[in-house]
């Protein structure tokens, strides 16, 4: 029988069958994916194929296949440098949420996600949520955030979960489609989905006042089915995001903005660093790339892992207003 993986606690996996039935298994023996080293490999969002287990009191099943993916989102697992975590498969869009200062998300934190999804094909698009909580200084940080990204090609929307703005405009993205909702812990992803499907009522936390970050509520991946034609995984929050499998030489390729300019550049295995007539610092200097993104660039080639601090936010804030003037 084959199925599409909805939820996944490591041990047990929930599948929903062809005919609608959600039937937990678990996953037979250990899986090697074309040498692909994962703390978890079966991700919300695989088709499987299992068999039923009707010798107990409750029906189960046992996942013997996983299908091919078209695609899926990876982030490096924490303390096991060496392997990966799937944050979920088979995703037509990716919907990055970020907030300004509730919690505060960086540019580094956005341009790892960004690469990530770069580097396996999938379509991103920047969600700047609780637009209804910015003040004057924040709703600047926030404009100018959107402008950056925006002026590269990538898609922005602005949303109110709380007062309903952007819903509709959301809505209409997501319809056909398996998208996926994430972000740190406390930008509102689960609040999002209530006010796209209030009959869910997933549970939702306030974020600390302490250490201004989100309290986790989404404890594992999980799809959800929506009634006007659309499937969204909600994913828990996370702090850093760390690269995984990516050569130096390729990374650039990740920044479309770099990709166009690259060839220009004098040497083609350019890192642009200290090398000689290059195209991406020459534009750098030119104010046509910010300053954000190749700062994020270079993180990411010397292998600085980001976690998320809030100094980390006030360094980039202070490079940000030193760039707009």
């Amino acid at each position: 029988m084959t199925g599409l993986v909805y939820k996944s606690t490591g041990s047990w996996y929930t599948v929903k069958s062809e005919n609608g039935d959600f039937i937990e298994c678990r996953m037979k023996g250990k899986f090697r994916i074309k040498g692909i080293k994962s703390t978890n490999p079966i991700a919300v969002g695989d088709i499987v194929d299992y068999e039923l287990d009707e010798t107990s009191d409750t029906i189960t099943g046992m996942i013997h296949t996983i299908h091919d993916r078209k695609n899926y989102i990876v982030r490096k697992a924490v303390n096991l440098s060496h392997q990966m975590h799937i944050i979920a498969a088979n995703i037509d869009c990716v919907f990055l949420l970020i907030t300004v200062n509730n919690p505060p998300t960086t540019f580094s934190f956005i341009d790892r996600f960004l690469v990530t999804a770069e580097a396996y094909g999938i379509e991103t698009i920047l969600v700047f949520n609780k637009i209804d909580t910015l003040d004057e200084v924040t709703l600047d940080d926030q404009l100018y955030m959107q402008h950056v990204y925006q002026e590269i090609g990538y898609k922005c929307l602005r949303v109110s979960a709380v007062e309903m703005k952007g819903i509709d405009e959301l809505k209409e993205i997501m319809i056909g489609k398996v998208s996926m909702f994430s972000g740190h812990s406390g930008v509102g992803k689960s609040t999002l989905v209530n006010a796209l499907e209030p009959s869910l009522q997933l549970k939702t936390k306030n974020i600390s006042e302490q250490s201004k970050q989100g309290q986790h509520t989404t404890t594992f991946a999980e799809m959800y089915d929506l009634s006007f034609n659309a499937r969204i995984i909600d994913t828990p929050g996370i702090k850093g995001f760390g690269i995984v499998d990516m050569e130096k030489e390729e990374i650039s390729d990740y920044f479309p903005e770099f990709f166009k300019l690259k060839d220009q550049c004098k040497f083609n295995n350019c890192l642009h660093k200290e090398e000689p007539n290059c195209a991406i610092k020459s534009a750098l200097e030119r104010d046509e790339i910010a300053w954000s993104r190749y700062n994020s660039y270079l993180k990411i080639l010397e292998g600085d892992d980001e976690h998320y601090r809030t100094d980390t936010y006030d360094e980039e804030r202070k490079a940000s207003d030193k760039t707009r003037e």
